[in-house]
């Protein structure tokens, strides 16, 4: 039984049709991975996963369970968690209490003690920055927070929404270095990211978006062999 299964999903924004029949699986453990061009449906298919939106047909299992439809405040108890593009922190509170508001749905205080080791660990820049208003950050240091509130949720499946959008080269390497880390220690990992290269570089398998649709699907090795991918996302001629 796969960790996350879509099936035949369909979702609009209003009258326009944006998701045309997904279907994908994830499976525990994994690094799965959505490319595409701008207005493929990455974005929409996660809010959609995420209970942000509800598809007019088609059905979501999480952990075995039906979730279609299932608000996003909900899904965050059964530990499903997503970094939202554009980072979306609290600007006007500090580091500190941002990952604070990520545990709001625990009550275990040595899990919630621990996790915030852990995410020291991970972003030893955010460690630094605990006391600082979460505006003043950089944007990297931004995308840390929004990824370190979302494990403080402690979950289970971890959406990324274009995690490098906007960020300088070095610290594009240190949030898929921390990806990579987090996936390590258990946690499974469904990532949209416009940056192919660096999503099929560390991601398990694939899976590859146009107009709405899922047009290819394979192990990342062997998608970033595809001459179709190497051209649309690659940038290789």
């Amino acid at each position: 039984m796969a960790m996350l299964e879509i099936n035949d999903i369909h979702t609009y924004y209003g009258n326009i049709h944006a998701l045309k029949g997904i279907s994908l699986t994830v499976e525990e453990g994994e690094i799965v991975t959505l490319i595409g061009a701008n207005g493929a449906g990455k974005t929409t298919t996660l809010r959609t996963i995420s209970g942000l939106l509800t598809p007019r047909e088609g059905s979501i299992s999480y952990l075995g369970n039906d979730i279609t439809g299932v608000p996003a405040h909900d899904l965050v108890y059964q530990r499903m968690a997503m970094v939202p593009e554009g980072r979306g922190v609290f600007a006007k509170l500090t580091v500190q209490e941002n990952l604070e508001m990520g545990a709001y749905s625990r009550n275990d205080k040595e899990g919630i003690a621990r996790d915030f080791e852990r995410v020291f660990e991970l972003f030893p820049r955010l460690k630094e920055r605990r006391k600082q208003v979460a505006g003043t950050l950089s944007g990297g240091e931004q995308q840390m927070l929004a990824t370190g509130r979302a494990m403080m949720t402690s979950p289970r499946l971890l959406m990324l929404d274009e995690p490098s959008m906007g960020l300088a080269p070095v610290l594009v390497d240190a949030v898929f270095d921390a990806i990579v880390e987090i996936n390590k220690e258990g946690t499974t990992i469904l990532l949209v990211e416009q940056n192919a290269l660096m999503a099929l570089s560390i991601a398990n398998r694939g899976y590859v978006l146009q107009t709405g649709q899922i047009v290819l699907h394979d192990d990342a090795a062997a998608l970033k062999q595809n001459e179709m991918v190497q051209k649309a996302y690659l940038g290789m001629d």
